[in-house]
């Protein structure tokens, strides 16, 4: 059974940078791509970033771009999500998830077959 546990959620003020982890149990990690999407209080689930098995490419959503990286460590079954130059509009619960085996649109969370429980991040102004 396939286990996702992100963790380095928390608040910080505006400006102020963030790590997220992800660590993966169960499957094998390095085999898949994984992902990165948020949910805001009464807003739909929005992709964040994806990373390649072997972590050669990423794609991330425009409002991220140049502030987020994604990164994984397949030796660790980790992948991460270093924020920087958080706004009060990244304010969500991120969540890891793991994609589908031959997955295409990877901006799409119906490409993804095993989600993580989120952690809380909130930016202050």
């Amino acid at each position: 059974q396939v286990q996702l546990v992100e963790s380095g959620g928390g608040l910080v003020q505006a400006g102020g940078s963030l790590r997220l982890s992800c660590a993966a149990s169960g499957g094998t990690f390095s085999r898949y791509v994984m992902g990165w999407f948020r949910q805001a209080l009464g807003k739909e689930r929005e992709f964040v970033a994806w990373i390649s098995w072997n972590g050669i490419s990423t794609e991330y959503d425009d409002s991220v771009k140049g502030r987020f990286t994604i990164s994984r460590d397949n030796a660790k079954n980790t992948v991460f999500l270093q924020m920087n130059n958080l706004r009060p509009e990244d304010t969500a619960v991120y969540t890891c998830a793991r994609a589908r085996g031959g997955i295409r649109q990877m901006r799409l969370s119906g490409g993804y077959d095993y989600w993580g429980q989120g952690t809380q991040v909130t930016v202050s102004s």
